[in-house]
């Protein structure tokens, strides 16, 4: 008779105080072993990631981003644990949980028997702001789970895979347990991560267009109309256990404005003149967080690029229509 698999949750953090216990709660009741890879928190996840019992904590000591790196450490540090029996490696940041499901879903069974080498595959749930709802990510499985067999992990610094994808690996579809996605439930939080990575998708794929990155970091604006009532089989075995997962703790300023700060005052402001991040003011931002800026952060932008935002924004839900794509393309012939 096999060895019964050891469960494994590999957690990247970067100031996660906002949701990192529910998500630590959550995890522990399924996860024999939680990683959690702090990358310079300056808020209380440290502290929140000491309390619990199955959390090992490791240091990400880099200053970069780099998500194939940080996947590489937190499977390395996984691979030292319980050598003697099978491994089930589940990759979820701090705010995503597996939806209560899994107590009951006879899938959960069918994982654990997974022969080594099969990729898990998961469905996001959005969760809508302030928990008001929710909407499935469509037909868009994604790896987030992997049955342990030395496979090496090939990553990208960016949207990478989080787990090793051997070539024609047996692919399981975990269809009755979502995983809960609650980026969007924090809504202010939200914007500040995506005008992040439009500024790194600017900076590090200067080829990139404009509308492309656009439309890539803004699709939650049409999505986010497709939310309906939370399923309540989704949070209610964790609720039963006494667990809040309801409530939305919201901050006033993200790490993420400060890098955006620190990046027009590196670069100045007219590398991102085409990039959706100006519904802020980045001076006012910058003063409030006790930075000489003197200015030289005003939004860049001519009338006519401010309209092409607006347009951007209204045309969002519509972009497959063939109307709107016509004009996308003009925009494009003009440096968009």
């Amino acid at each position: 008779m096999s060895a019964s698999p050891t469960l494994i949750c590999l957690t990247p953090v970067k100031n996660e105080a906002w949701i990192l216990e529910r998500f630590l709660q959550c995890a522990s009741t399924w996860a024999d072993h939680i990683i959690v890879a702090d990358q310079y928190s300056e808020d209380e996840s440290r502290e929140i990631a000491r309390r619990f019992e199955k959390v090992h904590l490791i240091d990400n000591d880099t200053d970069a981003y780099d998500e194939s790196a940080r996947q590489q450490l937190l499977i390395e540090a996984a691979r030292t644990l319980c050598p003697d029996t099978p491994r089930i490696l589940i990759a979820l940041d701090a705010d995503e949980i597996l939806a209560a499901k899994w107590m009951t879903s006879p899938q959960w069974s069918q994982m654990l028997a997974a022969e080594p080498g099969t990729v898990i595959e998961f469905r996001w749930a959005n969760v809508a702001p302030n928990v008001s709802g929710a909407w499935l990510d469509g037909s868009n499985y994604k790896p987030f789970g992997f049955v342990d067999d030395g496979t090496e992990h090939q990553g990208q610094p960016i949207h990478s895979p989080r787990v090793p994808l051997p070539d024609n690996a047996p692919r399981l579809r975990m269809d009755s347990v979502p995983v809960l996605h609650y980026q969007y439930a924090n809504w202010e939080r939200m914007k500040s991560k995506q005008r992040w990575y439009q500024c790194w998708e600017r900076l590090n794929n200067p080829d990139k267009r404009p509308i492309t990155i656009y439309r890539q970091y803004n699709f939650m604006h049409a999505d986010v109309h497709r939310a309906e009532p939370l399923e309540e089989s989704w949070i209610a075995g964790y609720e039963d256990l006494g667990i809040d997962m309801r409530t939305i703790d919201t901050s006033q300023h993200y790490h993420w404005d400060r890098q955006i700060v620190d990046l027009l005052r590196e670069h100045g402001t007219e590398p991102f003149r085409k990039i959706n991040i100006w519904d802020v003011d980045w001076s006012e931002k910058g003063r409030s967080m006790g930075l000489p800026v003197n200015g030289e952060l005003t939004d860049p932008r001519t009338g006519f690029e401010k309209w092409v935002h607006t347009w951007l924004r209204r045309t969002q839900p519509y972009m497959t229509n063939p109307f709107i794509r016509g004009i996308q393309k003009l925009l494009q012939l003009a440096g968009w």
